[in-house]
């Protein structure tokens, strides 16, 4: 079981990661050439990053709502 939590953590993590080298290379007009544009570039990239961190935080909100480590401000009501 801790092997498929750590995959479904570090999958996410890398996406967030390429999303950030995404975004370095449009703010330094590096462009791939998959992309049409380095604008579209740096949206897809914003987009993997908030994607990413995203479901890493419900991930571990959901893992601590299980165990009831949450304070009262998380908590399903």
């Amino acid at each position: 079981m801790r092997i498929i939590a750590l995959l479904l953590l570090v999958t996410p993590g890398v996406i967030a990661v390429i999303g950030i080298k995404l975004i370095r290379d449009a703010l330094f007009n590096v462009f791939h050439p998959m992309f049409f544009h380095v604008a579209i570039q740096g949206i897809i990239g914003v987009l993997f990053v908030v994607g990413g961190i995203a479901f890493i935080g419900g991930f571990i909100l959901h893992r601590d709502r299980k165990r009831n480590l949450t304070k009262g401000r998380f908590k399903k009501k």
